[in-house]
């Protein structure tokens, strides 16, 4: 087992490095002044070349090679840590060590000057920088697709939703496109007839809304001696193995949007936190891709905390915090409210109904950019124009058009199908949840979040990456991924 060992020592180190890099990179979206970018810029290319070296070369590959030969003196475990460490390093192994470095300056350069184009609505301050970076992708896409005999935006797609394929999610993606817009219309004749849901008149002080979103992390049990909340310009949760760290961004006229961010960066935190201790520092141990870490935050936020047990138990907590009296700060008004459903300009706003429209939306226009058939001139019409087509709805700027995602900015290409196939995989898992603990939705409606916490940890976190995520999909809940969880949930829930 010599060789194997050997593999296990270095993914160890290479794991301390990414987990200083999470650190560094939480820092460059929170905390960091905007006058050190270029030099955080240097310092994360630099630790992402030697991490690159790291991952490739001749002699890596001949340790896997011979490791494999001793896969029968292996556990299940680490056998599938051999597998995991053989599709990192056809990945690293695909890009020269040159355009690795040339990205990461790529990326920094362009997420700085989003953070700046964004809020001025200045696509074209935006473009040039954004057009290099993605012409560095469209390379990085080309030189992966023809080492994995895959097409260029599956190559993309497996980095964060390993062994996924273009036919699967056009298969659900084109049945979410022929089923939501005319639900979508049955929901809104349904919630048309009867009275709007009030919203709470601000202003919601920061430090108010500060206080709610900690005091929802430690219902669900966040580990704040592990981990910590800040602000930042797009909610994420990142870090490192053990320091598992949270953003958010606050508006004064509405709490909701803090409030919902929270609870979704605290179901990836939760399930990262979650993952096999006794694997960490190897890919086994790490989230099963992103269909799977999406999954565990939608969940939280789309399944668990909109549902009316867990509502009615949090609303007194939110009156008390924010100072909220009369008919607006009811339960039933908050529940209205949080099941409203409403064709929006933003996807991290958008109600469950709506929101695959939106990634749907991106899903087709970064194919299209990977292929080199849409100019990075042309993105904001073709966004526009496909808002109208999918959502109902136009943007007036770019600011909440084409801006509003930090993914390209940062040279991500392949991640946003994740969102809707783990909006799928939630409803499945909570489905499948409730089946086997009678006790989830009561223990939701005391704020115990125990009873599915429990399941979670017995069927999806301890797993980690031991089966590929179709697999672990199917063993959780019974049935591969599909939208019949999904299309049942929002149809007891909106017209039930």
């Amino acid at each position: 087992m010599k060789a194997y060992l050997e593999l296990e020592a270095r993914k160890k180190r290479v794991s301390a490095l990414n987990n200083a890099m999470g650190i560094l990179q939480w820092d460059q979206q929170t905390m960091m002044p905007d006058g050190a970018a270029p030099a955080r810029a240097t310092v994360l290319a630099e630790l992402s070349v030697l991490v690159h070296e790291m991952e490739t070369g001749n002699e890596l590959s001949d340790l896997i090679d011979e490791a494999g030969t001793q896969a029968d003196q292996l556990d299940e475990w680490q056998r599938a840590n051999l597998r995991e460490i053989r599709h990192g390093f056809i990945h690293a192994n695909a890009v020269p060590a040159e355009l690795v470095e040339k990205m990461v300056l790529a990326q920094s350069e362009s997420h700085m000057i989003w953070r700046e184009a964004r809020p001025a609505n200045d696509f074209k301050r935006l473009a040039p920088t954004l057009d290099a970076l993605f012409q560095l992708k469209r390379e990085e896409a080309d030189i992966k697709a023809g080492i994995m005999g895959v097409t260029p935006y599956e190559a993309m797609l497996d980095q964060f939703d390993p062994g996924r394929r273009e036919v699967q999610v056009d298969r659900i993606f084109d049945d979410l496109e022929q089923f939501l817009p005319g639900f979508v219309q049955q929901v809104m004749q349904k919630q048309g007839a009867v009275p709007r849901p009030v919203d709470p008149q601000g202003p919601f002080p920061v430090a108010k809304q500060r206080e709610l979103s900690h005091e929802v992390m430690k219902i669900f049990g966040f580990p704040f001696d592990h981990g910590r909340l800040d602000t930042a310009h797009h909610p994420f949760s990142g870090g490192a193995e053990g320091d598992v760290r949270i953003t958010t961004r606050y508006d004064e006229a509405d709490f909701m949007k803090s409030l919902m961010a929270v609870i979704h960066e605290t179901g990836h935190a939760l399930y990262e936190n979650g993952l096999p201790h006794q694997w960490r520092g190897q890919p086994v141990g790490a989230a099963r891709g992103m269909t799977l870490h999406e999954s565990q935050s939608l969940l939280l936020e789309m399944q668990a905390s909109r549902s009316e047990e867990f509502v009615r138990f949090l609303v007194p907590t939110i009156k008390r915090i924010l100072g909220g009296t009369g008919p607006a700060w009811e339960a039933d008004n908050i529940l209205g409210l949080y099941r409203k459903v409403e064709p929006g300009l933003v996807r991290v706003f958008a109600d469950e109904v709506t929101y695959p429209l939106h990634v749907i939306l991106r899903y087709r226009l970064e194919k299209a950019i990977l292929a080199g058939e849409l100019a990075t001139a042309d993105l904001p019409g073709a966004w526009n124009d496909m808002m109208q087509q999918l959502v109902g709805v136009r943007p007036t700027d770019d600011t909440d058009g084409v801006m509003q995602d930090v993914h390209w900015p940062e040279g991500i290409f392949g991640y946003f199908p994740t969102y809707s196939l783990g909006a799928m995989a939630s409803a499945q898992i909570f489905a499948a949840a409730q089946r086997d603990n009678s006790d989830i939705l009561p223990g939701l409606g005391r704020g115990d979040i125990r009873p599915l916490f429990d399941w979670l940890d017995l069927n999806v976190r301890s797993q980690g990456c031991l089966y590929l995520p179709d697999e672990l999909i199917e063993k959780a809940t019974g049935s591969p991924l599909d939208t019949a969880a999904f299309k049942a949930s929002i149809k007891a829930r909106y017209l039930d």
